[in-house]
């Protein structure tokens, strides 16, 4: 269930530098489908499952046309000792102070994280996955959200994640770049 929608508006451009200290820029990817997916921290075991995914799908989102950008709530030190161990095809961007989160009006939810740690299946799945440590026991309950970008930087879509594993279906992503690209 969505909390809000960015459908349809430009996206929000941005400057930063990813993990590694790579310069990126959303006008960057002008003229390209865009992925734009927010986690919550690099520590959090249900990003990384997503992160997991994410690689594991690398071939069909480019041959989909779409190119991923992800975001962290963290440092580059924190991705580097989590999410950054999994060796992402694609950049990943720290926003420790959320600014570009804001930009993008990313939610935190009390009642998301209830909604997660009531979820025993999700709650299993996660603890079998190897990604659970101390460090992702929940801060601030920031919630995932995900941002489908056509090629003039325009949101084709949004998805504001209810609770702390919810993104938008992979099938839902390569169908829309597979889309744009007929």
């Amino acid at each position: 269930m969505e909390t809000t929608t960015l459908k349809n508006q430009i996206a929000t451009p941005f400057e930063t530098q990813d993990y590694l200290g790579n310069n990126i820029s959303l006008a960057d990817y002008k003229g390209k489908k865009v992925l734009l997916t927010f986690f919550r921290y690099a520590s959090c075991p249900f990003c990384n499952m997503r992160m997991q995914l994410l690689i594991r799908n690398t071939e069909k989102l480019k041959n989909a046309g779409v190119e991923v950008l992800v975001l962290f709530a963290s440092s580059s030190n924190q991705i580097k000792k989590y999410a950054g161990k999994q060796n992402p095809p694609f950049p990943i961007l720290p926003d420790p102070n959320r600014k570009i989160y804001k930009d993008y009006m990313i939610n935190s939810s009390a009642m998301g994280m209830l909604k997660t740690m009531g979820n025993m299946k999700v709650m299993m799945k996660m603890m079998a996955s190897g990604f659970f440590s101390f460090d992702s026991l929940p801060r601030e309950a920031l919630l995932p959200a995900d941002f489908l970008i056509d090629e003039n930087q325009v949101i084709a879509d949004s998805f504001f994640g209810t609770d702390f594993s919810e993104h938008m279906d992979i099938e839902k992503i390569l169908t829309w770049g597979k889309a744009e690209n007929a």
